[in-house]
């Protein structure tokens, strides 16, 4: 068996989301209060009980997901006896993801991937003022195939970009509101069977983003890091590195390139992996997993059933 652990990222977050293991390990409970002390605010209590508009603002979003993901790995680590280093070939994770999976193979502290993750969602939120981009899910393309329909909707004022490459069928596109409109109008003529606009508050993974990027370069500069313990598949290389400058070059870069998810599954499956794990949060990535890489069994796992279960498969 070999196993790579995923992370996910925004938009696997739900009101109530990491309670039942606050409840069921105290060891849980000890990863959210490490991050509301980290980030000087009751961020599990918004986890817990909402509002949902105060959990969807991207600056909660990207720590609380990452909070739960953690909590998962501390749980497997004190109560069962199972470190990731131990049993893992390779981590990753899906934009926020990609810290987590930096945390989970000791990249960086708990407290530390916690703030740097407030000031990126911080920084992405400003970067481009409400209502000026926004995002756009392209389901029956490939990813070489939506590049036409990218063209017809960039124009000198208006600019359009493939930002998540999440399987075959699934691209997401990123820029100008006008151009993410436009791609909505037309994607049916270059054969795609539906676009769709997605709820969130900015054009994530673009150009777009670059202010974000110096932020985020300004940030890591604050933090220690170690070389990952595990090899980290990075999301705008789709290939693993371990040395810790290299990671964060990469998760600088990330703020406005392209997840290359599909062809970081891809990557598991030609490495022989046999199991992909999802820590946290949702089932978004072992979904796609599922439809995209048959070879691989995938699983989530968030809940303390989950957990146990896993446990006693490892």
């Amino acid at each position: 068996m070999k196993y790579a652990f995923v992370f996910p990222g925004q938009g696997s977050q739900f009101v109530g989301m990491g309670k039942e293991l606050a409840d069921n390990f105290k060891s849980a409970k000890e990863v959210f209060e490490e991050v509301n002390e980290a980030l000087e605010q009751d961020l599990f209590k918004i986890m817990t009980e909402g509002p949902e508009s105060e959990l969807m603002l991207t600056a909660n979003t990207q720590p609380a997901l990452m909070a739960h993901s953690m909590a998962v790995v501390k749980v497997l680590e004190k109560e069962f006896g199972i470190k990731l280093k131990d049993k893992a070939t390779f981590v990753a994770g899906h934009s926020l993801g990609e810290y987590s999976a930096a945390c989970a193979s000791g990249v960086f502290s708990l407290s530390d991937t916690a703030k740097l993750l407030r000031i990126r969602g911080d920084a992405m939120q400003k970067a481009v003022p409400a209502g000026v981009g926004g995002m756009a899910a392209v389901l029956g393309l490939s990813f070489k195939d939506v590049d036409a329909l990218v063209e017809a909707c960039t124009d000198e004022n208006n600019l359009c970009v493939a930002a998540n490459d999440n399987s075959d069928g699934q691209v997401v596109l990123s820029g100008h509101m006008a151009a993410i409109d436009k791609a909505v109008e037309i994607a049916s003529e270059f054969g795609a069977k539906r676009c769709v606009k997605l709820p969130v508050s900015a054009p994530f993974h673009s150009p777009l983003m670059a202010p974000a990027s110096e932020v985020m370069a300004r940030a890591f500069m604050q933090v220690d890091s170690s070389d990952a313990q595990i090899p980290l598949i990075a999301n705008v290389l789709a290939e693993p590195i371990t040395d810790n400058k290299e990671i964060i070059k990469n998760l600088i870069a990330q703020v406005t390139g392209t997840v290359r998810w599909r062809e970081t599954v891809m990557f598991m499956q030609e490495q022989g992996i046999t199991d992909m794990v999802e820590l946290g949060a949702g089932k978004v990535l072992s979904g796609i997993a599922k439809r995209s890489a048959k070879e691989i069994n995938s699983v989530s796992v968030g809940t303390t059933a989950d957990i146990e279960e896993l446990a006693k498969n490892l």
